[in-house]
Parts: C-alpha cells; sequence; structure tokens
C-alpha cells in the first residue's frame, strides 16, 4: 500500500476497488474503477479528496507513509458524491483539520450527507479563491454540473497540477497511476467515451463553457479522481481534445441498431435494416439490449451518428427492456443523431410508433415512418426494412456533409 509521488511532495493515496462492478448506477466496469486521493505536503499539508467508505483504511495507510494523520492541515473536497466524500467524517475525527475548503453549493450537499458537519471548520469558496499552502497555492474554479452542482476543480499553478475532480476520468482499476504506463490504448480509448457518455453526456454544453477556462491555465498534469493521471503537455492536451470532440457530438458516419425480440422476428428485421445500412457505406453495429448493457449501448452510441431501435409490440407497448435502454439513452441527451424504428407484432401493433416518439423526443431526424410487420417477416418487410438502412444512411451522409 505505497504512495505514488506524482509530483515532488505531491502523493497519490487512493484506492483501485478491483471489485467495482456497478459505477454509480451508470455502467459495469468489466475492471472496477479507482477512488484518487491526493496529498500535498508543504508548510500547510493537504488532502485532496478522500475515498468511498470502507475504502479509508488504505488511503489511511498509504497517507502514514508520507505523513501522520494528524499533520493534515487542510481537507480540499472538490465534490461531495460518495465515492469521493463518502470517508470524510472518518478522516476528519482523525486528521482534525483546521480547515475543509468546499464549493458554496457543496455546503448544502455536506449538510445532507454529514449532519455532524455543524461541529468542523468548513470554509466555502467560489471560482477564483486561493489559498496559500506555503511553496505553493490552491486556486479554486467552479464546474457546476460537471456532473453536480457543487463540482469544482483545484489547480496548483506552481507545479501546473490540476486536480480535476470527476472531469477527465476514467473506469480503470490497474496497479499503473499514469495514462503514458497503460499500454491498451485501444482500451483506453474505449474506457475513456464509457466514462464520458454514461456520466458526463448531458453536461456537454457545460463542458464546453469549462475547457476554454481550463486552457488558459498553465497545466502540464490533470489528476482526476478516477482512472489514469494524465502527465506531459501532449497528454493534457490530448484529454481535452477529446473531450471537446465528445461534448460537440458531431454526427459520425456510423450507425448503431438497438432491439429485443420475442421469437427472432425483430431480429430478423434488424438485420435486414444492417444491410442497408452496410449496402450504403454505413458501418454497423447491431445490439441486443438482452445480451448488451445499457451503458455498454451507450458506449457504443460515441462513435454513432444514426440509432435504430426495433422492438416487438407485448401487452400495447414495446418490451420492458427496451424501454429501459431508451429511458436511459434519453437521460442521457445525445444530440444530432439521425433515427429510425421496426418492429414486428401479433395483434395490435403499437410498438415501431411508440419507438419513433421515443427517437423524435430525443429531437433525433426521423427521414422515414417505423417499419412494422405481423407475425414473421415476408420477403417484402425484409425489402422494407432494407430500405428502411439505405433512407436513414442516405440522411445521416447528408448531414455529416452539413
Amino acid at each position: 500500500m505505497q504512495p505514488v509521488e506524482i509530483k515532488k511532495d505531491i502523493y497519490w493515496i487512493g484506492y483501485v476497488d478491483y471489485d467495482h462492478r456497478d459505477f454509480h448506477g451508470y455502467s459495469r466496469s468489466p475492471d472496477g474503477s479507482t477512488y484518487n486521493a491526493y496529498l500535498i505536503k508543504d508548510e500547510k499539508n493537504v488532502l485532496m479528496d478522500t475515498v468511498y467508505s470502507g475504502c479509508e483504511g488504505t488511503l489511511l495507510c498509504r497517507m502514514a507513509k508520507v505523513l501522520p494523520p494528524e499533520k493534515i492541515d487542510y481537507i480540499v473536497c472538490n465534490h461531495m458524491e460518495l465515492d469521493h466524500a463518502g470517508a470524510l467524517k472518518t478522516l476528519v475525527e482523525r486528521c482534525k483539520p483546521e480547515k475543509i475548503f468546499v464549493s458554496q453549493t457543496g455546503l448544502k450537499s455536506m449538510a445532507g450527507y454529514f449532519p455532524d458537519m455543524k461541529d468542523w471548520p468548513v470554509q466555502a469558496v467560489k471560482s477564483g479563491d486561493s489559498i496559500s499552502i506555503g511553496k505553493r497555492n490552491i486556486v479554486f474554479q467552479e464546474t457546476r454540473m460537471l456532473h453536480w452542482p457543487d463540482s469544482m476543480v483545484s489547480y496548483i499553478p506552481e507545479e501546473k497540477l490540476l486536480i480535476s475532480n470527476d472531469i477527465f476520468g476514467q473506469n480503470i482499476a490497474s496497479t499503473v497511476r499514469f495514462r503514458d504506463e497503460y499500454t491498451d490504448d485501444g482500451e483506453y480509448d474505449h474506457r475513456v467515451k464509457e466514462y464520458f457518455y454514461n456520466i458526463v453526456l448531458p453536461y456537454s454544453p457545460m463542458v464546453l463553457k469549462a475547457l476554454p477556462v481550463v486552457e488558459k491555465l498553465d497545466i502540464d498534469m490533470v489528476a482526476p479522481d478516477h482512472g489514469l493521471i494524465h502527465r506531459g503537455t501532449k497528454a493534457v492536451a490530448d484529454i481535452i481534445a477529446r473531450y471537446r470532440t465528445m461534448a460537440e457530438q458531431k454526427p459520425q458516419q456510423r450507425a448503431l441498431i438497438v432491439y429485443d425480440t420475442m421469437w427472432h422476428s425483430t431480429e430478423a428485421m434488424a438485420y435486414a435494416v444492417c444491410s442497408g445500412l452496410e449496402e450504403s457505406g454505413v458501418p454497423t453495429r447491431l445490439m441486443s439490449v438482452k445480451s448488451n448493457h445499457h451503458s455498454a449501448v451507450m458506449t457504443e452510441l460515441a462513435d454513432c451518428g444514426a440509432v435504430l431501435a426495433g422492438s416487438p409490440t407485448h401487452n400495447n407497448t414495446i418490451l420492458p427492456l427496451m424501454a429501459a435502454q431508451l429511458t436511459y439513452m434519453k437521460g442521457l441527451r445525445p444530440l444530432n443523431r439521425i433515427g429510425g424504428a421496426f418492429g414486428s407484432y401479433g395483434w395490435s401493433g403499437e410498438a415501431p410508433k411508440q419507438l419513433q416518439e421515443w427517437l423524435a423526443s430525443m429531437n433525433m431526424e426521423l427521414p422515414a415512418e417505423p417499419v412494422k410487420c405481423i407475425w414473421r417477416p415476408n420477403g417484402d418487410t425484409l425489402k422494407a426494412c432494407h430500405t428502411l438502412g439505405v433512407t436513414v444512411a442516405e440522411a445521416l451522409k447528408k448531414k455529416c456533409q452539413g
């Protein structure tokens, strides 16, 4: 349980959770995540964020190898969500800090989670406020709704270090701490998309407002509260550029077909739609909601400018797993997509129209009427599905060119 020195006298003292599968209720990371906390040694010793409740023993062990917990002077809470602040009460009792810094909005979150805070030495800060800790200063910048109202980041100008809270993170559990030490570039890319599209996506407008503020800072290291640390100006520029691209949500010439099926009729329709897209030059991914977690579908959506949804009619509506997927998708507010809908039925046939309405409620462009068929799809139905794929492909190409 060794600390890791990320800058001179600045240490990572967090927790690697290899068993965490349901992150924030949003995504199931197959290799867990990390709760990153940082310790700054100076005239005033500062703990930057804590860890999830139950993980504080590891944090205290790493801390003790740098300095005794009683030597902590300040605690900075960049965000009060419990994966960062769950151990705060234990740390306050153990360290007895002179001050605890939190954003002004964070006072409400702190009071809600920790009724004992009325006895704590809490000081609220706002954007531009700074504190001197000796050789270094800490400058606070509120980043409201990235991804909570109380969120803020901490910048140490003397070290060119941004402690970035939930921004620029990923769900990666590893023995390495730095991006440049992680050799699986494809897996890293996937985890960045997964994290953004399942957590940050609804706040894309706030991301685009925050990035120019970050870019004005002289930074050569970004230390998020989850996953790997980005060190070096190239790595910093890369993650900022990735965030800008993901937040802009410019359409890409790739399609996603997400569907559920009861007796394989809607599944056959999905494959026919896929053939129309692919023959029109649009690479396509088919994802059954029975086989893919809703967060995996959202991660795939990161590279797709078209979404086609399919479901048979069940009890006069769409199947429950499709309803859950679309509810989840709508809450994450994807933008600039082309949509399409299809499905089979035996009696009443409402599902395709309802799917179309779901997609319309997400402001997707819908260039064709939904395709539906009774019982099993015949040749004419499969041809109509193929045509739906072609129509969506042409609309997507036009959108990408525009």
